[in-house]
């Protein structure tokens, strides 16, 4: 009986730290500000005809 309990508990406090880190996670990506979307590299539009 002791050791039911004892995994038991061990999955109870793994399931709350997944849920835990899922949540600080989610926590972290929505603190972050959001990041401009503006291209890197551009490129000059070169005329029509050659």
């Amino acid at each position: 009986m002791s050791r039911l309990i004892a995994a038991t508990v061990t999955v109870v406090v793994a399931a709350a730290l997944a849920v835990g880190a899922a949540f600080g996670v989610v926590a972290l990506l929505e603190a972050t500000p959001e990041q401009p979307n503006s291209p890197l590299i551009t490129y000059e539009q070169a005329g029509q005809g050659s």
